[in-house]
């Protein structure tokens, strides 16, 4: 809490172009908060590196994350805008946070498994470690609210479970954090293989929309986007991939599901599908404007990154003055 207002954090890796998930699921949502709650939004190359990363794309990425954000709505006057790496205190309360997280808990986080698949060659003690990270990019600014996705509902249940040992053992230090997710969007799936979560590292580029498309792979992919042989447009768990094309109509237009369906009652999947493309193309037209400009001054993002890593290294340190006290290191 910063006076009478609660405090939300969130970040996003640098890792890749992001998708009408990260959009919808995330970002979108991101500056209703700005108004009411003191939001501190991160881009999170610390957690990047994880994974192999080619120097200078990394770089890119920052800038284009960032730009990203504040393409989004997110207004640098408003949140706190900054780069993970630009403030030291995430990397320090991380190590200190390490030793009072369990192997067992760590061991037992989905994504460690899942990635650990997906990058055999390189099972680093980072990517075992993730999870204590962002812990410490939680508990490091005494966040209220944390938006989270479904996908990192255990991740966040780790944070608080590390903040709530760290308490009971030095008394009052975290705040413990409340997790938001929002009801206004469904989790997005991909279209080629509507079981599985939209993902940026898709090798399939047919599945996945990414922000920046254009208009044309945009209308290209929904398109080719896997439905059924009903050819119904209804909601409905045994109909994976139209029920995940309606999700993301309803995510731009505003519609109830019930209003879809008497919409594109005795239309084909043709028309649907050419609708969600229009739809989805027409709401990220602006973002991708935006994004332009904002990329074409790369001076400001990088004064935009000063100034919120400034401020949110002003509040880690009152933090990490009071984990330092209770742990027992000298000043």
């Amino acid at each position: 809490m910063i006076g009478d207002k609660k405090i939300v954090f969130s970040g996003v890796q640098p890792s890749g172009n992001l998708t009408i998930g990260n959009y919808l699921g995330a970002i979108k949502n991101f500056s209703r908060f700005s108004e009411d709650y003191k939001t501190f939004y991160c881009v999170v190359d610390l957690h990047a590196i994880t994974v192999r990363q080619v120097p200078a794309e990394l770089r890119r990425r920052t800038y284009e994350t960032l730009a990203l954000y504040m393409a989004c709505g997110l207004d640098e006057k408003k949140n706190t805008l900054f780069v993970q790496s630009h403030v030291p205190a995430h990397a320090e309360l991380g190590w200190m946070l390490d030793c009072y997280t369990m192997f067992g808990e760590l061991s037992r986080m989905t994504q460690f498994k899942d990635k650990s698949q997906k990058h055999s060659q390189n099972i680093n003690a980072g990517l075992f470690t993730y999870p204590t990270l962002m812990a410490a990019d939680i508990l490091l600014y005494q966040t209220d609210i944390v938006p989270v996705g479904v996908d990192q509902r255990q991740h966040l249940e780790l944070a608080r479970d590390i903040g709530m040992r760290f308490n009971q053992i030095y008394g009052d230090t975290f705040t413990i954090p409340e997790g938001y997710m929002s009801t206004d969007t469904m989790k997005i799936m991909s279209l080629a293989e509507p079981t599985s979560k939209m993902s940026k590292s898709d090798t399939n580029q047919n599945a996945v929309v990414y922000i920046l498309d254009s208009k044309d792979d945009v209308m290209r992919k929904f398109k080719k986007a896997v439905t059924d042989s009903e050819a119904c447009v209804r909601y409905s768990e045994d109909k994976p991939g139209v029920s995940n094309l309606m999700s993301i109509y309803r995510a731009f237009t505003g519609k109830s599901f019930e209003e879809i369906e008497r919409e594109f009652d005795g239309k084909g999947y043709g028309d649907f599908k050419m609708a969600v493309g229009e739809a989805c193309a027409d709401g990220l037209a602006p973002v991708r404007d935006e994004f332009a400009r904002l990329m074409a001054d790369k001076a400001h993002l990088e004064a935009v990154m000063k100034a919120g890593a400034d401020e949110a290294a002003y509040f880690a340190r009152k933090t990490m003055s009071k984990v330092r006290r209770k742990i027992g290191f000298v000043n």
